[in-house]
């Protein structure tokens, strides 16, 4: 996940939409997106939900509901959102933003399918892995 790619579209509008829940972003090509927050939390490109590599990734669910309640600048390749659950690691790069727009319907899908693997629904309380610390790299 770099900040950015040469000639990749560039936010030119980030609107926080709090009663529908999405995050607006127009980019310099003329795409707009709206983003669910529920997406981006899910799929937080944080090691606490990605993991450390392929196949360490955490699945996420009780995110219904969550709220976007801070958005941070990160120089200016990317946006650090802070979540209601507290999660805040994530720092999501245009780029990202731009993917997470693009192909958020086969996300979606993805996500579900995941879900029915695991025999869990999208709105069962998360259950931290390894007890109550949830995420133990001691990295963050």
């Amino acid at each position: 996940m770099s900040g950015l790619k040469a000639g990749a579209p560039t936010p030119q509008a980030i609107t926080v939409h709090e009663a529908s829940r999405v995050l607006e972003v127009g980019f310099s090509d003329g795409a707009t997106f709206r983003i669910p927050f529920e997406l981006m939390r899910v799929y937080s490109p944080s090691a606490e939900v990605q993991g450390h590599g392929p196949g360490q990734e955490v699945l996420q669910t009780g995110k219904r509901g969550v709220a976007l309640v801070n958005l941070e600048p990160v120089g200016n390749y990317a946006v650090k959102p802070t979540f209601s659950d507290g999660h805040d690691s994530g720092i999501f790069t245009w780029d990202y933003l731009y993917e997470l727009g693009l192909k958020q319907d086969a996300l979606w899908t993805q996500y579900t399918e995941r879900l029915a693997a695991a025999g869990v629904d999208r709105d069962a309380p998360m259950v931290p892995k390894g007890g109550a610390g949830g995420h133990a790299c001691g990295g963050h």
